[in-house]
C-alpha cells in the first residue's frame, strides 16, 4: 500500500524534505503552502554556507549540506552552488572562543585554514580589512542564490511527482488514536501517514491547535544589495563578525550585505495568515550596513550609500538598490529542532535553524526524509530532537520577551 506524506510549508526546508522523500520513492508527497513557494524567509535569506559551526551535530549536518549543494548543482536545472569558500572573521576578543573548537573540526575531518590579515590580502586583493582580524577560512563553504535555488528546487520536486499546493492554509491537524493522521487545509482533509511541519516562525501558531509548544524566539533581520558594479568583485562569502554583519557577491555583478541589530526586540507572529512581506528594515540600518561593510570591498565604491551614479538608489534614502527584511528563528538552546515528536507519532518538525536555515536545508531534507521513510536519519541528531525540552520550561520561556542581544548564548554565533 502506497504511503502518503504531507509537508506543511514550501520554504527551503519543506521543499528539501519533499525532494529527498521523492528521491527515496516514498509514495505520495504533498506540500501545502499558505502563500507561494518561498514567500517567507527563504526568499529573504543571505544563502551563505559554512560548515564551521559550534557543535558536533551541527558540523556533521553541515557536512551533508556541503556535499548535497554540490550534487544539487548537477541535479537541478538553473541552479549552481557558488563554491567560493566562506571566510569567517574574528577579532582578538572573539577568536579564543572559536579557537577552542578547532580540535572538534580536526576530529570530524573538517577542512579549514587559519589566516592573518596579510595572508587574506594576498588571497583576495579585492578585500580590504582593518586592524588585525583572524580569518578562519572554510574552503568548502560558499553561497547559494535564493532567487535561483528556490524555483529550481520546486521544479525538481514537481519532476519527481511531488504535488505543491500554493495558497493553501492549514487550519488544523487530524489526530487519530493519538497518532498524527493528516491535516485540514482550506477546509479539506488531507490524510497522511506522516506530517512534517517546516513553517519556520509560524510554528507556534500552527501547532497550537494540538496544544504543542516549542521554545522559540524570532527576530527581524535585514539584508541589502548594491546596484550593479563596474567590475566583478572577487571575494568569498564573508561572515564579518568584527564588523557586525556579512557580505558576499550577488548575481548581476552586485554585492549583498547584512547587518546585525542587537537591539531588535523579539517579534511575535500574530497569526497563521501573517505575511513576511509586511516587515520593513528598521530605519538607519541600511546606512550602518554601508558604513560598516562596504569599506571592506573598495571596488564597491559608494554604491551602498548613493548608488554608482551619485543618485539615490531605488530602495530610498539608504541608497541600496534592494533591501529586504525577514525573520530569524532560534530555539532556547540555539540548536535546530529537527525530528519526530514523541507525543504525536507520525508528526515531524524541522524549524529554528538560527540564521542558517538556507545552509542547513539539504541536510534537513535528507535527515527528515530518513526519519519518515526509513525510521532513522543518516546521522545521529538526538541533540536536535524536539523532545529535548521540558514542557513547563518551554511555557515559561515563551512567556518572556527579550532582545536579539539578550538571546545570545556563549559559543553560539548568531550568523550562519
Amino acid at each position: 500500500m502506497s504511503r502518503r506524506a504531507v509537508i506543511v510549508g514550501a520554504g527551503v526546508i519543506g521543499l528539501s524534505t519533499a525532494y529527498h522523500l521523492a528521491r527515496k520513492s516514498y509514495g505520495s508527497v504533498t506540500v501545502v503552502e499558505k502563500g507561494r513557494v518561498g514567500d517567507g524567509a527563504s526568499s529573504r535569506a543571505a544563502g551563505i554556507i559554512t560548515g564551521l559551526l559550534w557543535s558536533k551535530t551541527g558540523v556533521l549536518a553541515r557536512k551533508i549540506s556541503l556535499t548535497r549543494f554540490r550534487e544539487l548543482s548537477g541535479e537541478l536545472d538553473g541552479y549552481r552552488y557558488q563554491d567560493v569558500g566562506c571566510l569567517n572573521l574574528f577579532d582578538a576578543a572573539s577568536w579564543p572562543e572559536r579557537e577552542r573548537l578547532l580540535p572538534l573540526y580536526d576530529r570530524l575531518g573538517v577542512e579549514y585554514t587559519i589566516m592573518d590579515r596579510t595572508e587574506m590580502a594576498a588571497a583576495w586583493p579585492d578585500l580590504a580589512l582593518t586592524g588585525e582580524p583572524v580569518g578562519l577560512f572554510d574552503p568548502l563553504g560558499g553561497y547559494s542564490e535564493p532567487d535561483h535555488y528556490l524555483p529550481a528546487l520546486a521544479d525538481g520536486c514537481r519532476a519527481l511527482g511531488v504535488e505543491i499546493r500554493e495558497g493553501c492554509i492549514v487550519s488544523d491537524f487530524i489526530v487519530d488514536g493519538g497518532r498524527m493522521a493528516g491535516v485540514v487545509a482550506d477546509g479539506r482533509r488531507i490524510e497522511a501517514d506522516a506530517v512534517v511541519s517546516t513553517v519556520h516562525v509560524w510554528t507556534l501558531k500552527v501547532l497550537e491547535t494540538i496544544g504543542l509548544q516549542l521554545p522559540l524566539k524570532s527576530f527581524v533581520h535585514q539584508r541589502y544589495v548594491t546596484a550593479p558594479l563596474p567590475a566583478p568583485v572577487r571575494i568569498p562569502a564573508v561572515n564579518a563578525n568584527p564588523y557586525g554583519g556579512y557580505i558576499r557577491p550577488h548575481y548581476g555583478q552586485r554585492l549583498l550585505a547584512g547587518i546585525e541589530n542587537p537591539e531588535a526586540p523579539e517579534f511575535r507572529v500574530p497569526g497563521r495568515d501573517f505575511q513576511m512581506s509586511t516587515i520593513a528594515p528598521p530605519p538607519g540600518l541600511g546606512e550602518a550596513a554601508g558604513e560598516n561593510l562596504l569599506p571592506l570591498v573598495p571596488g564597491a565604491g559608494r554604491a551602498g550609500r548613493t548608488g554608482l551614479t551619485g543618485q539615490p538608489g531605488r530602495a530610498g534614502h539608504t541608497g541600496w538598490d534592494i533591501e529586504k527584511a525577514g525573520l530569524l528563528s532560534f530555539s532556547a538552546d540555539g540548536e535546530p529542532v529537527l525530528g519526530p515528536v514523541e507525543r504525536f507519532p507520525g508528526l515531524y518538525v524541522g524549524v529554528a535553524f538560527h540564521s542558517g536555515g538556507f545552509a542547513y536545508n539539504p541536510a534537513a531534507g535528507v535527515l527528515l526524509a530518513g526519519y519518515v521513510a526509513d525510521g532513522r536519519p543518516e546521522i545521529d541528531i538526538g541533540d536536535f530532537s524536539p523532545n529535548r525540552f521540558d514542557p513547563r520550561e518551554t511555557e515559561a520561556y515563551n512567556r518572556t520577551r527579550i532582545t536579539h542581544e539578550e538571546y545570545s548564548l556563549p559559543g553560539h554565533s548568531r550568523r550562519h
